[in-house]
């Protein structure tokens, strides 16, 4: 078991090394593609590098951080310092290169009358979408300057576009590791370069400290509006609380305290009340309901009097003065009952007036009291901002006249030095693009490409053996091809089709295929010739051959054989013609066949009849083996309808033509009906294309090493 596994690792391995050695076989083929694109992009690099990019130098200023907190120490500045943080700092470097630093440069230079950084005033290249339209108007006789006459370099849209220009060729960085701004500036004259690089970093210095006394000024207008503001809020706070103390009789905490536990005494006890004045007027409605059921009895074990018991006692005799007594004193308990319960409503209705009172006592005076207590706390605090504005507001006022920039120049730029355009550099990348666009351009044809190149390829995308790999029949006309098989038996064709037949002879040990049928899944794969190549092939080992033409849609034998006849197929299968009647024996192919007819019968209803079933039987018994040609199994059902009969399908693929979609659907329509495909042919092999495509070392007959094996 150990060693199975490692012949499959090495194996593995080997397919790795194969698929790594056909990519790098597949780039070499097409390096002629790939040093053409190498050519041509660095003739365009270097046309770019030589003749169109203008040359442009560089000039650096440099600026160092001061490195204090703040000027004053005794007095919190209004205007914070570069705090000396790396992420501060790339703040600035955004600020060298605003707008706002770009726009006094410009103003600074004058640079709109610059045809460097004002596109409007540079002359129109020739070789430009513009100058190609001068040239056009210059054909109608409107004739155009370069330059505009009345061109007016002051107006915002040039000055804009002045801006934006001189602002794409300044840059700032800091120096790795120290508080140093660099500030680059690009030109295609040296010494502008210089200039710009200055003034941008004495512009910058002027803008930081003239941001800061703006600043400065800033926070004292607004320190004073917040002081008067904030005086002018605490002096009416302080008035409404003037005014609470004399409108409103305020009680204190503790006072508001013990009302609020005195309104939950008298919630408490009106709670009772209530659920004794509910109990009572409950038992008086259960006495009233015993009197008027007339149970006597239960009406004085309720009531519990003893005068009513012994009146009770004296009903029972049966006298009627002792029940009208009975009666007058059971009333006389149940009005007692009854002015129990409405004087437990009387005090109930007290004290929910009382509560009420007493609720409205505590709310109105906790709503004064919390006015009163926001009012104070709203003044305190409006004190405490008061006299904290007041003296931020003194501190600003004395740091005028001391500000200066956090900033200062430690080298000033002088002449560009060249920077671009970097020719070797573009030269060398042109040449690494272009060879990656041939490379592109090989892989992407070789990735979108959907057929067949090798057996491999085939027999893993199917899951089926391919049986044989034939070339290509160098023949002009289907006519030519049974001649040539016969005056070239070595051929490489020839000898591909005998591979084929030894494949499928051996492809079942036991019982060989004496029925084979030769279908593909579109027209145009080779099917055809391959059968009668087969019939033609096992004809020659002395065994009975007949050729049977299974497409008699297209009934193309007649185009491969001269002698025909009027009988065929249907002829035979109707038994109005013996088989040996309408058999046609070619003497090249040395077999006999079976050609097609036409009818109005439906070519599948033909052979999935008994007569056909009853038709392959007798040629079983008369014949050695049996080729039948099929249409394409995707075009009509025909070839899936005889494949019930048969005993091998050999299946075509046409050579870098069908694609793999067809290929698997094909097959596909024969699994559909449980008929299993012998192998697989990849038919019409080109041997020069698969030796362009970089095949021809390693496969079957069309190999290199083949051609001393056979005749050309």
């Amino acid at each position: 078991m150990a060693h199975t596994g490692s012949r499959g690792q090495n194996s593995q391995h080997d397919d790795e090394g194969l698929d790594l050695l056909h990519l790098l076989t597949t780039l070499w083929q097409g390096k002629w593609l790939i040093a053409a694109c190498i050519v041509l992009a660095t003739l365009i690099g270097g046309y770019y590098a030589f003749q169109v990019a203008v040359p442009r130098y560089a000039a650096t200023s440099n600026l160092a951080l001061q490195m204090r907190s703040q000027l004053v120490r005794e007095v919190d500045s209004a205007v914070a310092a570069i705090p000396p943080d790396f992420s501060a700092m790339y703040t600035e470097l955004e600020v060298i290169t605003s707008r706002r630093i770009m726009e006094q440069v410009v103003r600074k230079l004058d640079l709109t009358k610059d045809p460097e950084f004002n596109p409007a005033l540079r002359e129109i290249p020739a070789f430009s979408m513009a100058g190609i339209k001068r040239s056009i108007r210059g054909l109608f006789g409107i004739n155009l300057p370069n330059a505009p006459e009345n061109f007016d370099v002051d107006s915002p849209a040039t000055f804009n576009t002045t801006v934006s220009s001189v602002r794409g060729s300044v840059f700032a960085e800091a120096k790795r590791y120290t508080y140093i701004f660099e500030i680059t500036a690009l030109s295609r004259d040296p010494v502008k370069a210089g200039l710009i690089a200055n003034a941008v970093a004495e512009t910058y210095i002027e803008n930081q400290i003239a941001v800061k006394y703006e600043a400065i000024e800033q926070a004292i207008d607004w320190l004073s509006e917040r002081v008067a503001a904030l005086e002018a809020d605490l002096k009416e706070k302080e008035d409404a609380i003037k005014q609470i103390h004399s409108q409103t009789d305020l009680i204190n905490a503790q006072t508001l305290e013990a009302l609020n536990r005195q309104a939950k005494e008298n919630r408490d006890r009106l709670q009772e009340t209530l659920q004794s004045a509910a109990a009572a007027r409950a038992e008086l409605a259960r006495l009233e309901q015993l009197r008027e059921g007339g149970d006597i009895q239960t009406l004085s074990d309720a009531l519990n009097d003893p005068t009513l018991k012994r009146l009770l006692k004296e009903t029972e005799v049966g006298t009627e003065n002792a029940r009208r007594l009975f009666d007058a004193r059971a009333e006389l308990l149940l009005s007692r009952v009854r002015t129990g319960a409405e004087r437990f409503e009387t005090q109930a209705k007290a004290l929910q007036t009382a509560v009420e009172r007493l609720n409205g006592q505590i709310a109105e005076q906790a709503e004064d009291l919390a006015k009163l207590v926001q009012l104070e706390r709203e003044a305190e605090a409006t004190s405490v901002l008061y006299e904290t504005f007041l003296s931020r507001l003194k501190e600003t006022t004395v740091q005028r006249g001391l500000q200066q920039a956090d900033v200062r120049v430690i080298s000033e730029a002088g002449r560009g030095k060249y920077v671009e355009p970097r020719k070797s550099m573009i030269l060398a990348i042109s040449m690494v693009l272009g060879a990656v666009l041939g490379t592109l351009v090989i892989l992407l044809r070789q990735f979108l490409y959907s057929g067949f190149r090798t057996a491999d390829d085939l027999s893993k995308h199917t899951g089926l053996a391919v049986l044989g790999q034939i070339p290509r029949f160098p023949i002009k006309s289907r006519s030519e091809l049974l001649p040539y098989l016969v005056d070239k038996p070595t051929s490489a064709a020839a000898e591909a089709v005998r591979n084929l037949r030894t494949s499928i002879l051996l492809s079942d040990l036991d019982n060989p295929p004496q029925v084979i049928m030769s279908t593909s899944s579109v027209p145009a794969e080779g099917k055809t010739t391959q059968a009668i190549a087969l019939a033609h092939n096992l004809s020659g080992l002395g065994k009975k051959v007949l050729l049977i033409e299974g497409d008699i849609r297209r009934r193309t034998f007649t185009k491969y054989f001269d002698k025909v006849v009027d009988y065929g197929v249907l002829s035979v299968l109707s038994g109005s013609v013996p088989l040996k009647d309408a058999v046609v024996r070619d003497s090249l192919l040395n077999a006999d066949v079976l050609m097609g007819e036409k009818t109005n019968v439906n070519a599948a209803d033909v052979f999935s009849s008994e007569a056909f079933h009853h038709f392959l039987e007798q040629a079983r018994a008369e014949y050695d083996s049996i080729i039948i040609d099929t249409p394409p199994v995707l075009v009509v059902p025909d070839a899936r309808v005889i494949a019930q009969s048969v005993d091998a399908v050999v299946f075509s693929v046409a050579w870098d033509s069908t694609t793999k979609a067809q290929v698997v659907e094909g097959l596909q329509q024969f699994e559909l009906v449980n008929q299993k495909v012998a192998g697989l042919v990849l038919s019409q092999i080109d041997p020069s294309k698969m030796k362009r495509y970089g095949y021809g070392g390693k496969y079957g007959a069309h190999a290199n090493y083949g051609a001393s094996y056979y005749e050309l």
